[in-house]
């Protein structure tokens, strides 16, 4: 444990972590908006273009919030810090 907590310290250990975070974030994003774990069509093709539909719309949600100076949404907090607090 000792020495898993000390490689979490390293440069290298927080780059993949920050690539991960990215991945983790733009899947949350496609799920959130667009409900892709669920496919409403049948067969790989239409699957496939349902994919690329929600790929293509997270992308036009980046864009707007690009261009419009959308803030980032704020980190959440729990429950429990809230009422240490």
């Amino acid at each position: 444990l000792q020495t898993r907590r000390q490689e979490q310290t390293t440069e290298r250990w927080q780059q993949r972590y920050h690539t991960r975070a990215g991945v983790e974030a733009t899947i949350s994003q496609a799920v959130r908006h667009t409900g892709i774990r669920r496919s409403r069509y049948t067969g790989t093709v239409k699957t496939h273009l349902g994919h690329v539909f929600a790929a293509t719309a997270v992308n036009l949600l980046r864009i707007d919030a690009w261009l419009t100076d959308t803030p980032l949404g704020p980190t959440r907090t729990s429950h429990l810090t809230l009422l240490a607090a």
